[in-house]
This record gives structure tokens, C-alpha cells and sequence, in this order.
């Protein structure tokens, strides 16, 4: 059983497993079931994130040279579109190595920018390694040096796809496969606020009148990274509640706050948007083409901007065209005018940017300055 909770508010929320996880557990009880001839009663594996998933098989059949396992994603309290769904893995032997591919359901990567290759099925890397290493598990176990190709696939992933933003990232067929730390940690909105307010509160009760406000993990690696944790100021992750953040450490009475994120979140705040969920709003195309066009990005270049499905594709486009340090200054201007509105004299905010590819891509002004002051 997975039974993990996390406290969100006054609520404890049940965890649960991603698409990534399942795909591994299904992969691990296919190999077993085709090297072995029998099926596990249960499949296991620890998730990057350090807990242990143990299921049981939704389904199990060999089939001549093809073993096929099924494992059904819980979601936990989190309300998932492929909550419940199958997640199915089909294992057949070959000469070496282990080939890894999407089969129905799973989408396939059409545009560039994303984890994956464009013509490559969308399983991101993490579950990719998961995959691997769940299969060469059993393999080691059980004596066997030969190869493996292993098909992911997901029944129904192609409906599902349609309620995700799937379409209109380039990712058509299915469903993404996809989990970075193994595990969904559900939250509803109003409960992460509440967190998020009791964590400040947490902060300020210990005496601080600065903080580190970043929205998730990505962000809180990088703060690490460069050093920023080492300076005595608490990290509280905000998750997208950017603004909500601000007006609760204004309200705690902290007097600086520098906010670190991926561009992919914090360029939206260039358009003064405080909630950066893409249910809210996701206009980083738009925001990369009208600057880079106040910039003098040709009409060619600005097209191809609105066509981009990331960030990262936006700033590969700008560094080819000469751009994207005059773009990105553009962008850490208004998010930076922005950020001032919020606090509206409450408090100073400045805003450090990164991204996974380019890593440190700049800070606002007030960033600079109040980094400058902490490092002083």
C-alpha cells in the first residue's frame, strides 16, 4: 500500500504515484513475467523521492515472446485527469540493451523545446531512468545479459490527452508520462495558501524580516546551487501563488523578499500576471514576441516566438537572433514594475530568473540590490 499525507492547511491530503511511477512498476512485473514465466503477486520500486510504492498488478498476461503488465495510477487527493487510469508496459527480448518506446495513449513530441526530442514519445527523463532501472533490477536478479525493447502505453491516453494541455504543447497521440520526484503531492488552492501563509508566519514568529520566496522544486535547487540558502534567509515555496505570497509576507511585516524562479513561471509576471498556473493564464509566447518586438525582432522572428511551446525554445530563437540578453532585460523591467504594484510600498521584491538549460539568466534591479546588500 502507499500510504503517505501531506499536511496542507488543517487537512492531511493523501499522496499518491505519477504516470512515471507506473510505467516502472509495470515494466519491472513485465520483465519478471517474461524472464520467469510467472508474475509477481506485487511490484515495487523506492521513488526518486526517497518513499517506496508497493501495488499489486491490474493485469498480467504472457503471450508468446511478449509479457504485458498493467498498474493502476492513484492520484491520491489530487485532482489528476489520468487518476485512475492504466498505465501498461509489453516487454519482448532482444540481442542487448534496452530500447524504450510509446506505444497507444502515449503521446509523441511534435515540436521542439520540450524534455524529449521532437518525433520521440512523450516520456520525460525521469521516468525513463525509472523505467530502466526497474527492468536491469530484475534482469541482475534473475541472470539474464540479453536485451529488452519495452513499450509503454496507456488505454484511453488519447481521450485524456484532450482535458491536458497536451494539444497545445505539440505532444499529440496521448498522454505524457512524466513525474520528477515518483509521487503526487496534492494541494488545493485555498489549503496552499493557508500553507504557504503558515510557513511565513513560521518564518517571521523566528524573526526575520527577509525572505526567499520561490514557486517549487526547480527553484529551490537553484536557490541552493548559487548559495542563497547559506545566508540565514528561510526558503518558503509559494508554488503559482505569487501575489498571494507577497500580500502574506507584507502582512507578517517583512521588509525584503527576493523571489527566485524558472523563466517558464516568471516571465507571466512581465504581464502582471500573480498567479502563474496555466489554468490562469499562459501567455509566454506573447510576452516573449511583444518584447522582443519593442526590441526589434523582425516579423519573421516574432511568428516563430508565438509558435514556441517553452521558454527555453523562446530564448534558444532570441540567442540565435542576437536577442536574448536585450529581450531578457526588457522582460526583468516590467516583471520588476510589476512586482512593485503588488507590494504597492510594503515592502522591497526583486525577482532572480534561471532556466535548465541556460541556468542564471538575470535579476531586477531590486534583486541586484538587495542581493548586493545581503552578500555585503
Amino acid at each position: 500500500m502507499f500510504e503517505h499525507t501531506i499536511r496542507s492547511g488543517a487537512r492531511l491530503l493523501r499522496c499518491g504515484y505519477t504516470t512515471g511511477s507506473c510505467a516502472a512498476l509495470a515494466a519491472s512485473g513485465a520483465v519478471r513475467l517474461l524472464l520467469s514465466g510467472e508474475a509477481p503477486p506485487t511490484v515495487r520500486l523506492v521513488t526518486p523521492k526517497g518513499w517506496p510504492v508497493e501495488v499489486p498488478l491490474a493485469e498480467a498476461v504472457l503471450d508468446g515472446d511478449e509479457a504485458r503488465c498493467a498498474v493502476r495510477k492513484d492520484a491520491g487527493d489530487d485532482p489528476d485527469v489520468t487518476g485512475g487510469c492504466f498505465v501498461c508496459a509489453a516487454v519482448r527480448r532482444t540481442e542487448h540493451g534496452i530500447t524504450l518506446d510509446g506505444g497507444a495513449g502515449v503521446g509523441r513530441v511534435t515540436k521542439p523545446g520540450l524534455d524529449q526530442p521532437v518525433g520521440a514519445a512523450a516520456i520525460n527523463s525521469v521516468p525513463r531512468r525509472m523505467i530502466r532501472e526497474a527492468a536491469e533490477a530484475v534482469c541482475e536478479e534473475l541472470g539474464y545479459g540479453g536485451g529488452l525493447a519495452i513499450v509503454i502505453s496507456v488505454p484511453n491516453g488519447e481521450e485524456l490527452a484532450k482535458k491536458t494541455f497536451n494539444p497545445m504543447l505539440g505532444i499529440e497521440g496521448g498522454v505524457s508520462i512524466l513525474g520528477t520526484s515518483g509521487v503526487v503531492e496534492p494541494m488545493s488552492e485555498r489549503a496552499l495558501i493557508d500553507t504557504i501563509e503558515l510557513e511565513l508566519r513560521q518564518a517571521a514568529a523566528l524573526g526575520g524580516k527577509r525572505v526567499i520566496l520561490t514557486p517549487g522544486s526547480y527553484g529551490e535547487a537553484y536557490v541552493h546551487e548559487i548559495g542563497l540558502d547559506d545566508r540565514g534567509v528561510p526558503v518558503v515555496k509559494c508554488s503559482n501563488f505569487i501575489g498571494d505570497a507577497l500580500d502574506a509576507a507584507a502582512a507578517l511585516g517583512f521588509c525584503e523578499v527576493l523571489l527566485a524562479g524558472h523563466i517558464g513561471k516568471l516571465v507571466k509576471l512581465a504581464g502582471g500576471v500573480m498567479n502563474t498556473h496555466s489554468r490562469q493564464a499562459d501567455c509566454r509566447a506573447e510576452l516573449f514576441t511583444a518584447h522582443a518586438a519593442v526590441c526589434g525582432a523582425p516579423p519573421a522572428l516574432c511568428r516563430a516566438l508565438m509558435k514556441a511551446v517553452t521558454a527555453d525554445a523562446c530564448l534558444a530563437l532570441l540567442e540565435e537572433a542576437g536577442l536574448k540578453e536585450k529581450v531578457l532585460e526588457s522582460l526583468l523591467t516590467a516583471i520588476q514594475t510589476h512586482l512593485d504594484r503588488r507590494a504597492a510600498g510594503r515592502l522591497r521584491v526583486g525577482a532572480v530568473l534561471f532556466s535548465n538549460r541556460y541556468g542564471g539568466l538575470g535579476a531586477t534591479a531590486e534583486a541586484a540590490s538587495i542581493l548586493k546588500e545581503w552578500t555585503s
